[in-house]
Parts: C-alpha cells; structure tokens; sequence
C-alpha cells in the first residue's frame, strides 16, 4: 500500500496547474448515458473516481479511451442496467447512474453506495423524487431496483434539504421525461451549472440554473445529443494549493483557475491575512506577516465548502489566536482531528464545533487518512510540521487529487511517494 513521506517545513515557491474538477466531472460522465452519439470530454482529471465510473460504463456495455485527461465515451452499445456492488461499493458517486439508466430504458438496479465514510448521506431523497416522477422502488438485496414501464413525467420535486447528486441525478432524470419537472431547493454549485449547461447544449430546455428552482422541460427525443465537454477547473484541488502556500508562508501562483467559484475561500484567506492577487484564470498566493485566527460555518454554496474545512483546520493550527469551525453538514467529518493532534495539535471538540487554539509548532508524526479531504489536510500539517511525516492510506487521496506529490514536489516540496 502507498503512503507519502513529507519532510517538512520547506519554502514552496512556482506555479502550479489545477486539474478539471472530479466533481464536475463524474455527473458529466454519468450522462452520457442519456447520449445517442459519442462524446469528447476534455480536461478530466486522471483520478481513481474517475476510472471506477469509466469502468461501471465499461460493465454496462459503453466503450471508451481515457488517456491524457480526455476521454471518448460512446454509450449507443449498453446492454446491461445493473450497476453492480463491486463498483459501487467504493464510491458513493456511482449513484448518479441511476436517475439517466431509468429515463432512458424505465428499469436499472444499482447498488446502494459506498464511499468516504464521513456521515450518513442517505438517498432517500433522490428515491423519493424519482418516486414522484412515476418509477416504482424498492430495495432488494442491497440493491436500489427502479422501474418506471410508461418512462417518467415531469413532477414538482421538493427537496428537504440541498442535496448536490440528488439535483443531478433528477436533472438527468428529467432531461428525458415527460412534461415539465420544477427542482425546489436544488443545489447551486458550479458542477451542478455545468451540468444544466452541458445538458441545455443538447437541446433540454432549462431555466433557473444557478438558482434554487430549477425547472426543465423534458425532450420529446429518444436521447440526447452532446457537443464536445470541457470540464471545469477543481474548485477545491485550488482551495488546497492555496492553503499549501499558506500554511508554509510562501508565494505561489495556481494557473487554470475559476477564482469566482472561490470566493467563500478567497474571502477567509484574506480575513486570515494574506495577500492575492487574483486574475481571470488565475491566483497568487503570498505569505501572511501575522495569520489571524478565523471562524468557519460549513454550507452549501455559495457558503463556505464542507470539502474545504479539514484544509482549514491545518492552516488554523499556525494562526495567533483561537480559531472556530463549525461543520454543519456532514456528522462525522472531524474524524481528521485525531490525527492533527499526532502533529501537536490543540483542538477541542464539542459536537460539530472544532476549537483550535494556536498558533502550535508542528512536529512530523506517522498519521492515517480517513477519507479525502482529511487526506489533505494532513499533507499539508506534514508541509508545515518540523522533521518527517508518514501520510498512509492514501488510496482517498487518490480519489480525488491528480499526481498531489508530483505537484508538490514541482513547488519543492520534499514529499515522495513509497510502498510500504
């Protein structure tokens, strides 16, 4: 198994390019299912999610290539609707195939999820709308067994709370069904935009995107038919470059960013003290002469990003004073704490409200990823900590970030890659 050794407390200094966004990505594959033609997708980033999806279209009967961050992916050829629990077992994302294998052949199995193991992220939700929407469901075995024999029709879909797969996963859904579906309380984030505009391109007709209403118009054609996709640049992979110049006081420029989907994070960096300079496309990060201390509430977007805390909590640890983060939408997801303390750490939890008390010298310690963000954040304590530090189960980290250590070690960081 790989683990990262860093030795820490390293000046970083360089330009570092962001990768296209894992989250924006996978519904993008996801619907390719509703596709009658074969679609181009650049800009992918070269993760594992990436390929479990590839490889759950592979198992449905779709071909593709994924090579050099693009992939050509051609559904026309699926004979199967079961997603099997072998795959979806390990990331929890897989469930977006769900809503566009019902649209397009009114049946699917898919196994209930897996993923990272930060709370419970349940999907009644997205069963519940589908439910509206004409499909019949129950659970079988593990599996979620979908029906819906006549297709299905447009319904006034109600979400409880905001739920980010399950707007995809009904957009999907509603791109091929009857009449008109109104999404209430529907997530806003810059993936889910692309994904509406991805889907308007191939003729949906859609309103309200980036809003919390979102109606659409499902098409009178037997499936879609997609233009060549760009995926857009990974908010959070930039969120975490950022903190990486940060938390080891240096300079450092991300080039292929969309800093206007990081203004929540942008903001708590200056609040804290440093300096950007923000451009188009990119963003320069430079060192902080005193890091203040922050508070932090976790939201949907706009708000502060949940897959940003653990990031934050690392920086936090060198601010002057005490810092305040509360994580409001995911139970489980100070399971990192633990581990920062193994650095020095002097954090207190009280439910879902982290007290850090800093600023703390950090000192390199052999630490344990729980899921992907977390993975992170203890990357970037072993920048900063004094002496070595040993990141295992790195399997999340690849989940979600391409070639981190090569990155890193571009912006000379002293961090490689072994097996143990």
């Amino acid at each position: 198994m790989d683990y990262l050794r860093i030795v820490g407390n390293q000046k970083l200094q360089g330009t570092v390019p962001i990768s296209g966004a894992k989250n924006a990505a996978l519904p993008l594959i996801a619907a390719t299912i509703l596709a009658k033609n074969e679609i181009n997708i650049t800009n992918l980033p070269n993760v594992k999610d990436i390929k479990t999806l590839l490889k759950l279209l592979d198992n449905l009967g779709a071909s593709y290539s994924f090579e050099d961050n693009e992939a050509t992916i051609d559904t026309s050829t699926l004979n199967s609707t079961t997603a099997t629990y072998d795959i979806v077992r390990t990331m929890r994302a897989s469930i977006l195939v769900l809503g566009p294998l019902l649209a397009r052949f009114g049946h699917c199995e898919v196994s209930l999820p897996g993923g990272c193991a930060i709370g419970q992220r349940p999907i009644d939700l997205h069963l519940k709308a589908l439910e509206q929407m004409g499909a019949k469901i129950s659970i079988k075995n593990g599996y979620v067994v979908a029906e819906a024999p006549q297709g299905l029709h447009g319904a006034r879909v109600v979400f409880d709370k905001v739920t980010v797969t399950g707007t995809e996963n009904i957009l999907m859904a509603a791109a091929l069904a009857k009449g008109e579906t109104t999404i209430i309380n529907a997530a806003k984030e810059p993936e889910v935009v692309q994904l509406c505009q991805e889907l308007q391109k191939a003729g949906v007709q859609i309103e309200g995107i980036g809003q919390d209403e979102i109606r659409v118009t499902g098409t009178d054609k037997e499936l879609l038919e997609f233009g060549d996709i760009s995926v857009i640049p990974d908010r959070i992979e930039a969120g975490t470059y950022l903190c990486a110049g940060a938390i080891t006081q240096s300079t450092i420029t991300l080039q292929n960013v969309e800093p206007n989907h990081l203004e929540a994070v942008l903001v708590k960096l200056q609040q804290m003290g440093y300096e950007l300079d923000i451009g188009q496309d990119s963003i320069t990060i430079y060192p902080s002469t005193a890091i203040r201390p922050v508070t932090i509430t976790t939201s949907e977007y706009p708000g502060f990003p949940t897959d940003m805390q653990a990031q934050f909590m690392a920086l936090s640890l060198l601010a002057e004073g005490t810092s305040i983060i509360e994580e409001r939408l995911f139970e489980n997801r100070f399971m990192h704490v633990s581990e920062l303390r193994r650095f020095g750490a002097n954090i207190q939890l009280k439910g879902n409200i982290a007290t850090i008390i800093g600023p703390t010298k950090l000192y390199g310690a052999d630490v344990m990823a729980t899921d992907l963000r977390a993975s992170s954040a203890l990357v970037l304590a072993g920048l900063a900590a004094e002496g070595e530090t040993k990141v295992h189960r790195i399997y999340h980290l690849d989940r979600g970030y391409e070639a981190i250590e090569k990155k890193l070690r571009a912006l000379g960081a002293d961090i490689t890659r072994l097996q143990e």
